[in-house]
């Protein structure tokens, strides 16, 4: 098939939904068929090799100015070349541009209002570039939140379009009022123009559909996955059979979080946990450790969850990595005995516990969300109510004293996302629904 698969860049920050369109594009590619993968607002950072086109449509800094002035509509193309050039995005996306929901409802909204609104000449634009590419059998946008650009796209290259649902929920309930209404409402009107949504999880396709009122006949899941063979150096495959448990065994019992640093991942929900942990283990070797991007905003944040520590007496026995690159991120993995994201919404995703199974690490995670949905799936951790520090700390203690359980959980992770979760079997789950879409098993020969 021919693809043209349509993402969105996250400003400086790494993200799940940009690693995923990434890799899938790469797999697809690697499987012989045509795909383009096309940045919308920055260009995209993912810790694999990068297969995006290096056009940026819809520019982060071009969009602002439309939105904000009416003199920025009518700007010559020579001037929005300069503004969409990735080398300034990303100068401006390190210092400048953020993702903060309560920021940006006007824009989304502008984004959800299609050629018809002030951002139209950006929309042009789109089409004017899409028509002097080879036609595609399909159309994939990366979220629902990018679906004003539905309708213009099947219009100018006569092809179905297909919308993945992979947690925007959490920023569109962040916008402040009136844009959350008004951003559901548009995206709920606009539904009529995907052929099919995409879910990253059986919990996403079943939120979403309520969330957005869509037909169940055109919503298909295609869960997540991940390269496990990224997560066994040569060295440390044969641990990882074994759960990882020797090469930690020795040093102190480590407990890790990998994500974002930010509210809603529950870092400071684990922080409590460890404080009760170390008052039923104090004589234990143990350590918290925590790595993953944390925007400027949510340094006071960290600064809450290292004062949580500081007052228990625990600051010497916790460390934060910052953001982690590809390799670093096995090596974080791979020196944990048990990892826990208790996030406080229900995430919809769970990439980094994927990550973390496929390096024989066990999991602890609340039962919400595709979090739930992962560890029942694959067997790889426990589970223990939302919300509750005093649960994740038993739970935490269970894997401290029995290592045979720790062993026998990262057995059955590492087993459960090579049978679920990899890359190929996202990639052949998604082929599948693209081929169902355009009514035929392959490529029809387009332009």
């Amino acid at each position: 098939m021919r693809i043209l698969s349509v993402t969105a860049g996250a400003a400086s920050m790494y993200c799940g939904s940009c690693f995923r369109d990434n890799a899938l594009a790469a797999q697809l590619i690697a499987r012989g068929h045509d795909v383009t993968l096309l940045p919308l607002y920055t260009p995209l950072r993912t810790d694999e090799a990068n297969v995006t086109r290096p056009d940026v449509l819809f520019g982060g800094i071009s969009i602002y100015l439309q939105h904000q002035s009416a003199f920025f509509r009518s700007l010559p193309r020579f001037v929005d070349r300069l503004l969409d050039a990735p080398w300034l995005i990303r100068m401006f996306a390190d210092r400048s541009m953020s993702t903060d929901p309560k920021l940006l409802g006007g824009l989304t909204v502008s984004m959800l209002d299609g050629p018809r609104g002030v951002l139209r000449k950006e929309f042009d634009k789109l089409v004017e570039w899409v028509r002097d590419e080879p036609r595609p059998d399909v159309v994939t946008i990366t979220n629902s939140m990018l679906i004003g650009v539905a309708r213009p796209l099947a219009e100018a290259v006569n092809a179905p379009v297909c919308c993945t649902l992979q947690g925007e929920a959490l920023f569109l309930d962040g916008l402040v009022e009136p844009y959350r209404t008004q951003a559901r409402d548009r995206i709920r009107s606009l539904v009529r123009d995907v052929d099919r949504f995409i879910a990253v999880s059986d919990f996403e396709a079943r939120s979403m559909r309520d969330y957005l009122a869509i037909p169940a006949e055109r919503l298909s899941v295609v869960p997540l996955g991940v390269r496990t063979t990224d997560f066994e150096d040569a060295e440390g495959a044969e641990d990882a059979e074994r759960g990882g448990a020797e090469r930690r065994g020795a040093e102190a019992f480590t407990i890790g979080f990998f994500g974002r640093i930010a509210p809603e991942k529950g870092l400071q929900g684990l922080a409590d946990a460890y404080v009760r942990l170390r008052r039923k283990t104090p004589q234990v070797s143990m350590r918290l450790e925590a790595a993953g991007h944390m925007a400027l905003a949510h340094k006071p944040y960290l600064a809450g969850v290292q004062r949580t520590l500081e007052h228990a007496g625990l600051q010497g026995e916790f460390r934060y990595h910052g953001e982690v690159d590809r390799a670093g991120k096995v090596r974080f993995l791979q020196s944990l005995d048990v990892m826990s994201m208790p996030a406080t919404y229900d995430e919809p995703k769970g990439f980094t516990l994927l990550e973390a199974m496929a390096s024989g690490v066990p999991v602890v995670e609340p039962r919400r969300g595709a979090l739930e949905e992962i560890v029942e799936r694959t067997g790889g951790g426990l589970l223990v109510p939302p919300d509750d520090p005093d649960a994740l700390a038993d739970a935490l203690c269970r894997m401290c004293s029995d290592r045979q359980l720790r062993e026998e959980l990262g057995r059955r992770g590492r087993a459960g996302v090579r049978q679920h979760y990899t890359i190929d079997t996202s990639t052949e789950r998604l082929i599948r629904v693209l081929e169902q879409v355009t009514g035929n098993g392959g490529y029809r020969g387009n332009g």
